[in-house]
C-alpha cells in the first residue's frame, strides 16, 4: 500500500495551497498515522534522492509540497511583480519584535522601537502576519505570529527563528540599539534615566512616519 499511499498524497500536498497536518492527511486517505508518516519521510527522501524541482517540507504545523530552495533565483525573476508591497523597514521591525517576544503589546513594540507601532502593526494584521492573543495585565491587546508568517518564511515553528546570538550589528547600529533599549527600559519603568547629554524623561513615542 506504500506506494499507494505515497502517490495519494503527493497529490493532495499538490492540491492543497496550505500546509496540511499528518492527521488530515491520514483522515482523508483512510491511512493509520504512523503509515502516513513514514509515507511522508520516504516522499521527502525519493525528492531529495532524485533532485527534483520539489521537495516535501514540514512547514506550520503540516507538510506541504514546494519549489527547490535551488529554483529561488529563478522564481523570482518570473514572479517578479509582487502580489503584495514589501515590508517597509518599520513593519519589519514590528514583525521581529513580534515574532522574537510574542506575545507583545502595541505600547512595548513601540517603547522598543522608540516610534509609534500603530500603523506598523495595523498593516500587519490586515494581511494575516500578526494576530490577536489576549491581553496584557494592563488591558493593551497582545500580539503573535500566525501560521502564515511561518509559511512565508520557511518555519515549522516560532522556535526554529535564528538565534539572536548569530546577530552582529555594526558598531553604529550597536550603539542605537543600546540607546533605545535602555529609553525603553527607563520608560517601562517610569523613571528618570541619566545619559552622557544629562537627564532625559519618559516620553511617549513619536508618531511613526515610514508605517
Amino acid at each position: 500500500m506504500t506506494p499507494e499511499l505515497e502517490r495519494t498524497l503527493e497529490s493532495l500536498l499538490f492540491l492543497s495551497a496550505d500546509p496540511v497536518p499528518a492527521p488530515a492527511l491520514a483522515d482523508a486517505t483512510g491511512a493509520e498515522l504512523h503509515e502516513v508518516m513514514t509515507a511522508l519521510e520516504r516522499l521527502r527522501e525519493h525528492y531529495e534522492f532524485e533532485r527534483r524541482g520539489f521537495v516535501v517540507r514540514e512547514l506550520a504545523g503540516g507538510w506541504a509540497l514546494s519549489s527547490h530552495p535551488e529554483a529561488e533565483a529563478a522564481a523570482r525573476r518570473l514572479l517578479a511583480k509582487p502580489r503584495t508591497p514589501p515590508l517597509t523597514a518599520a513593519q519589519a521591525e514590528t514583525l521581529a519584535i513580534v515574532a522574537y517576544l510574542q506575545p507583545v503589546s502595541r505600547p512595548e513594540i513601540a517603547r522598543i522601537r522608540g516610534v509609534s507601532a500603530e500603523s506598523a502593526a495595523g498593516t500587519l494584521l490586515e494581511r494575516g502576519l500578526i494576530e490577536e492573543s489576549g491581553r496584557s495585565q494592563f488591558g493593551a491587546v497582545l500580539y503573535r505570529t500566525t501560521d502564515l508568517f511561518l509559511k512565508l518564511f520557511g518555519l515549522h515553528q516560532v522556535a526554529d527563528l535564528p538565534a539572536i546570538a548569530g546577530f552582529d550589528p555594526s558598531p553604529e547600529f550597536e550603539q542605537e540599539l543600546r540607546e533605545r533599549l535602555l529609553r525603553a527600559g527607563e520608560a517601562r519603568a517610569g523613571v528618570v534615566g541619566v545619559t552622557g547629554g544629562g537627564p532625559t524623561f519618559a516620553t511617549e513615542p513619536r508618531r511613526d512616519d515610514d508605517a
